[in-house]
């Protein structure tokens, strides 16, 4: 597989791979999770060696975005290494932020999501090395930028290579329909250059469009019309993944942070570097705020800034005909990709049990699941649909269908519903080590939100308001607390999940929560139950323990299986 040529736990020669590795991360806290999980990777020999791993997390403040993240990135780099940096080759992974829309990877990091291929099992960071492990060889001196919550797979002739060796910014491009197109951004090619529709093809881009509307796609003349047999549409666009910078425009994007000083607003690495660039490139789109999360006013202006710098770049893209892009950012993607995505599994060769014990089977009653880093009784069952990391599941435990376990101590006997989320938290409270489990509706949306208390019942939990669920667990609705800003009240800062002396009581405590919601019955918390909310379980997390919790299961899965 393309994955086994990553070259774990062995020194690399200069020019065989990245000699820099650099992931970003939203705060100190976030960073230090990631350092000590490199550093463990690291000494485990999972990772290359004799290569730099840095990360750099935002400064404090405001939000400044991806885009916001590189130039930050950009300005550590070259204090660390100077003018040595014009001769290294660096891959640029994002990975901050808290992971909203799939809470099991807000504690460690989207880039440490298991995946469940390999032995011991790959996480998303060396299935992004792996999948980039041929471009550094094939690389001028700059930086690949790139997201963690994404793959790309694509396929071209033996005797091609993806090179990045032309001056300015070069794009993988992937052929998708128009609603995905909708979604991400879109290259406007040269319509003078005429395609081969080969699996790889180097093409100028003329302009590059945001998250556009099928009419401006059309407008801009970004529709392309099918030539051969590679594509199932009759018309589709090229949109984006990744992306190189050589050094000479990464020096210019320096300065473009030395040019606007601190930031104060969210900078995106894709629609406000890439719309700056090719030939048809107009300063209209730094008006346009329609996909922006909270606009700041001082957006329109640093937006213009950014486009007068880097006016005239040239923005190249290789057409990988013959590609797809999958995106895993949210749980029902998560859960669609590992569990029941075909496709997906046959190309990538993922695995429904992966660095599990029972050893390289499903348990009894189990089919259509994953099962990732985790000991199981042989006698659970799991529902189709369902996936379960990092977890400890005693006999007779049943998980439903389309559910997450994820770092779960489940004792005998529990039953987990349907479409729940499932995940345990390792926190410091009063200076004691203690254990909250969060659960959510696998659908619920933990990013809506509404100004005041007063306007809860418009927060759907598990389908039932949240006025509901609290009359369900014996609190009046003016005793619930929302932690962080007042005026931003919703499921991610909603203080309902109680705090726990260990694992199992914690796991036991939330599931009689769940299951008051769904069988409309009483079950009242104890009384001076301390609860908390996501966001807090976050800043009070005790990394430490809960890396601990997992050398607990490799250890018990590495002893499983000699015994099996």
């Amino acid at each position: 597989m393309f994955f086994s040529c990553l070259p774990e736990g062995r020194e690399v020669q200069p020019g065989e791979f990245w000699d820099v590795v650099v992931v970003t991360a939203v705060d100190g806290s976030q960073r230090k999770a990631y350092e000590l999980q490199i550093s463990e990777k690291v000494d485990r020999k999972e990772l290359p060696v004799g290569v730099h791993y840095k990360v750099f997390s935002d400064p404090p403040g405001p939000k400044i975005g991806n885009g916001g993240s590189t130039l930050y990135a950009l300005q550590q780099l070259n204090d660390i290494y100077g003018k040595s940096l014009g001769r290294l080759r660096v891959i640029l992974i994002h990975a901050g932020g808290f992971s909203q829309r799939l809470p099991s990877a807000s504690a460690l990091g989207k880039i440490f999501m298991a995946v469940p291929l390999g032995d011991p099992i790959f996480q998303m960071l060396e299935l992004k090395l792996a999948m980039y492990v041929d471009f550094p060889s094939q690389m001028k001196p700059g930086v690949l930028v790139t997201c963690a919550d994404d793959i790309e797979l694509y396929s071209i002739a033996e005797e091609e290579s993806v090179k990045f060796d032309k001056p300015g910014f070069t794009a993988l491009a992937h052929p998708s329909p128009l609603s995905v197109g909708t979604t991400h951004g879109v290259f406007v090619l040269d319509p003078q250059e005429k395609s081969s529709y080969s699996e790889m093809e180097n093409a100028s881009c003329l302009h590059f469009l945001h998250k556009p509307s099928i009419d401006k796609m059309r407008g801009s003349g970004a529709v392309c019309k099918q030539q051969s047999g590679l594509f199932t549409d009759s018309e589709f666009v090229y949109t984006d993944s990744t992306y190189y910078v050589d050094f000479d425009t990464a020096k210019s994007l320096l300065n473009v942070l030395t040019e606007l000083g601190p930031l104060s607003c969210e900078i995106d690495a894709y629609g406000d570097f890439l719309q700056a660039l090719g030939s048809k490139a107009t300063i209209e789109y730094t008006n346009n705020t329609a996909n922006v999360t909270k606009e700041e006013s001082s957006l329109v202006e640093i937006r213009q800034r950014i486009f007068h710098l880097l006016k005239g770049t040239p923005l190249n893209v290789i057409l990988l005909n013959n590609s797809k892009f999958y995106h895993i950012g949210t749980t029902s993607e998560y859960l669609f990709h590992l569990t029941e995505h075909t496709a997906l599994r046959d190309e990538l060769g993922l695995l429904s049990s992966a660095f599990s014990v029972p050893v390289n089977e499903n348990p009894e009653g189990s089919s259509g699941c994953c099962i990732m880093y985790s000991v199981l009784n042989a006698s659970c069952s799991v529902g189709a649909g369902s996936v379960v990391e990092y977890s400890r599941l005693g006999a007779g435990v049943s998980v439903g269908k389309g559910s997450i376990i994820s770092s779960c101590w489940v004792s005998p006997g529990l039953s987990v519903p349907d479409e729940a989320f499932m995940h345990s938290l390792c926190v410091n409270h009063h200076d004691q080590t203690s254990f909250v489990t969060v659960f959510f509706g696998i659908n619920d949306n933990l990013k809506y939100t509404v100004g005041t208390p007063a306007y809860m019942e418009k927060l759907k939990f598990f389908g039932f308001t949240l006025e509901k669920c609290l009359s369900m667990w014996g609190m009046e609705k003016e005793v619930l607390r929302f932690s962080g800003d007042a005026s931003n009240c919703n499921l991610w800062n909603a203080c309902l999940f109680p705090v726990c002396s260990d694992q199992q009581s914690s796991f036991l405590t939330s599931l009689n929560m769940l299951q008051a919601i769904q069988s409309a019955s009483t079950s009242p918390l104890p009384k001076d139950t301390k609860l908390m909310s996501m966001q807090e379980c976050l800043q009070s997390k005790n990394l430490e323990e809960m890396l601990e919790l997992r050398k607990g299961l490799y250890n018990d899965i590495i002893k499983g299986r000699l015994s099996s």
